[in-house]
């Protein structure tokens, strides 16, 4: 099975178990998703592989999931509430860092088979670290913000699509150029750096249009002991 079917396949789980976390738990679902989403992100960003002639991390659809649980809280339930989940999302990921640089400060044991392992997918590098805490944050509550702003001007269901891939294309490519700003910038010839950037936001840029069914099947969505805006 080739990568980009692998690909496709794997968007499509991902974007189902978001939405059967909502099904099941509501709000508090995507609230537990966005928390879970920015830390396996993180982790599956380290493996990279080539799609499409390019070369791209795994983490993209992950991290895509994400803006799509914002999106359903900006809808449904109001801006403040996506906004604390923007937060809750920045929070475990700190809070994932520094636990995990505690727990590779403990010297392993001379039979360890995990400490290399773990020491390769939470070593901190400052500059990666900060790249990616500063583009997250910065990203999402521009994707909060400019959300709000596009329901307004396309308030009506059949306008949903330009509010959904509108916020989420639009915060992508900042949080691309963010990322790679803190993270690779002087690290690489400037030619290099751009296409860095440019592989990094065309694979977010198309998860971006992927999550959109699914923000559709969302919206129908009702919960009878939840209240929605």
């Amino acid at each position: 099975m080739s990568n980009e079917l692998i690909w496709i396949l794997f968007a499509l789980v991902n974007f189902s178990f978001l939405l059967l976390f909502y099904r099941l738990f509501g709000k508090t679902g995507l609230f537990v998703w966005i928390g879970m989403a920015t830390v396996v992100a993180n982790m599956q960003v380290l493996k990279t592989v080539e799609l499409l002639g390019l070369t791209a991390t795994l983490g993209n659809i992950m991290y895509g999931t994400a803006y799509l649980a914002t999106d359903i809280l900006n809808e449904k339930y109001g801006k403040q509430e996506a906004k604390k989940a923007v937060w809750l999302g920045f929070a475990t990921l700190i809070t994932m860092t520094v636990v995990m640089q505690f727990a590779l400060a403990f010297q392993p044991a001379a039979d360890d088979i995990a400490h290399g392992s773990l020491a390769t997918i939470f070593g901190l590098v400052i500059r990666v670290a900060a790249g990616s805490l500063a583009a997250y944050i910065i990203s999402q509550y521009f994707d909060v913000w400019i959300y709000d702003k596009l329901r307004k001007l396309f308030p009506s269901d059949r306008q949903l699509w330009i509010r959904n891939n509108g916020s989420t294309v639009i915060s992508q490519l900042l949080d691309s150029v963010v990322f790679c700003t803190i993270a690779f910038y002087g690290q690489f010839p400037f030619s290099v750096w751009l296409e860095i950037l440019f592989t990094t936001y065309i694979i977010k840029f198309i998860v971006a249009l992927l999550d959109t069914p699914f923000m559709y099947i969302a919206k129908r969505m009702n919960n009878k002991n939840e209240k929605v805006s």
